[in-house]
């Protein structure tokens, strides 16, 4: 046959071991009691052939024995079928002495044979095969049989027993000191029904939990399931880094499209920086329109200056990733290249959930939310704008030019504005173009539109400007 192997143990389940309750003592009370009754009938047998002048007073208390050893035998006989489990005892040699009616039902439902003392286990282990009883056998019986016989020889661990009339048991084997075997059928059918039952709605729950986490940042999600955030009205102020952009000229190329393809293009937009933010820490707040709202340090941050450090380079990953887009749109339909304008500030802001008992939006309000709205309304098309809290945080690392002040709605002092080059580790250096070339493209640049200019032409005239502007200044 095939390799042995653990039949009917691999499922693994909570059970409570059981055992024949508050009937155990009583089980042994009455099978002691019956026990010592045998024995005095047997000395008054040995008695009786040894004295037969004294027959008659012998056969009297041999009589009244036998009716003592009834009535012991039908309490007992009570005692194990009030029993609720399956229970059994078999002698050192496998052959049964004693069962109840909850082992027969269970062994022998249809009454087919009889599973009567003096019956080997071996004997009602085949008989069941036989009737499909057991659902664990029918691959492989002898395999199954082997097994069985195995944990009866050497009692173990209970273990489950499943049959092919939908009952489930836990089987609990236990060493008699004679040398047999006494055993226990505790049915936990309804105990599996539950457990299946708990498994079938911890599936909808992770299919439900699942698509619920699309509604939330990764995150917050992974904080109100772990549990450390409760789902309540509250608030907090944190030192964020606030990321917003959005398309420059979206207004005409929804127009230019039709529902259909402006509804793939926007998804696929929003997918590509979603990924982009995911990779690099962030917790989105919200999509409006084309718009992205961001923020980085809650409910996770890794300090102030490596979180606007995150928020800056996941601000260049997605300008990157926007040109390398461009002909995929392009072969879709959309003419003219989209490119969206990022601001990005790092101040004090409020964050937490916001809303009714009813209907909660975990988001950030305050004025660093309105300041990354501002300078991502300054921006070029295609470029990043921070303010000078969030410079300070990143130029070791990236390298800025100097844009000016601007003035902000709610804000009484100006606001210093950076334009972000690049990372200075691996920024090269920009070649300046010749001052005849120089003149000719700011010629061009006076008749044509501003966006016919590449970023990287773009660069190149701005470090061409500024290095001429510095010579110019040093011959004063």
């Amino acid at each position: 046959m095939g390799k042995k192997r653990d039949i009917g143990t691999a499922e693994t389940t909570e059970v409570t071991e059981h055992s024949a309750g508050s009937a155990d003592g009583m089980l042994v009370d009455l099978m002691a009691e019956n026990q010592s009754l045998k024995a005095e009938l047997e000395d008054l047998r040995l008695l009786y052939e040894a004295t037969i002048e004294h027959g008659e007073a012998v056969e009297d208390q041999l009589a009244e024995k036998n009716i003592l050893l009834e009535k012991a035998q039908n309490r007992l006989d009570d005692a194990i079928n009030a029993i609720s489990e399956g229970f059994c005892l078999f002698d050192r040699n496998d052959q049964l002495v004693i069962a109840n009616r909850q082992f027969r039902d269970l062994l022998d439902p249809d009454d087919e044979f009889s599973i009567a003392p003096g019956t080997a286990y071996r004997d009602i282990l085949d008989k069941g095969i036989g009737k499909g009883l057991y659902t664990y056998a029918k691959d492989e019986p002898e395999v199954w049989l082997a097994d069985r016989i195995g944990k009866h020889d050497k009692p173990g661990p209970p273990y489950i027993e499943r049959f092919e009339n939908g009952r489930w048991c836990l089987v609990n084997d236990q060493p008699t000191q004679d040398g047999g075997v006494v055993s226990v059928y505790a049915d936990i059918t309804e105990l599996k029904k539950r457990e299946r039952e708990l498994g079938r709605k911890t599936t909808q729950l992770e299919q439900l939990s699942k698509q619920l986490a699309k509604y939330l940042s990764p995150q917050v999600y992974n904080s109100i399931f772990e549990g450390r955030q409760e789902v309540k009205i509250a608030s907090s102020r944190k030192k964020l880094t606030v990321f917003f952009s959005d398309i420059a000229g979206f207004t005409e190329t929804s127009d230019r499209l039709e529902s259909e393809d402006l509804t793939q293009l926007l998804n696929h937009y929003l997918t590509e920086m979603s990924r982009i933010a995911l990779a690099h820490g962030a917790t989105i707040d919200k999509f409006v329109g084309d718009a992205i709202l961001i923020f980085f340090g809650d409910p996770e941050t890794r300090g102030v200056k490596e979180d606007a450090f995150a928020c800056v380079k996941m601000a260049i990953a997605m300008q990157e990733r926007m040109v390398e887009l461009q002909d995929i749109w392009l072969s879709s339909g959309v003419a003219r290249p989209l490119k969206c304008r990022v601001g990005i500030h790092t101040d004090y802001c409020t964050v937490g959930n916001f809303g009714s008992e009813d209907r909660l939006d975990y988001t950030i309000i305050g004025r660093g939310v309105n300041t990354a709205s501002r300078l991502e309304a300054l921006a070029d098309p295609g470029r990043i704008v921070i303010s000078y809290e969030t410079y300070l945080q990143v130029r070791d690392e990236i390298e800025c030019r100097k844009i000016g002040e601007i003035s902000v709605k709610g804000i009484a002092y100006p606001v210093s504005t950076y334009e972000v080059v690049g990372f200075r580790s691996t920024q090269e250096p920009v070649p300046e173009l010749d001052v005849v070339e120089m003149s000719k493209r700011l010629k061009d640049l006076a008749f044509v539109d501003n966006e016919a200019i590449s970023g990287e032409e773009r660069r190149r005239l701005v470090a061409s400007l500024q290095s001429a502007l510095e010579k110019f200044n040093q011959k004063d």
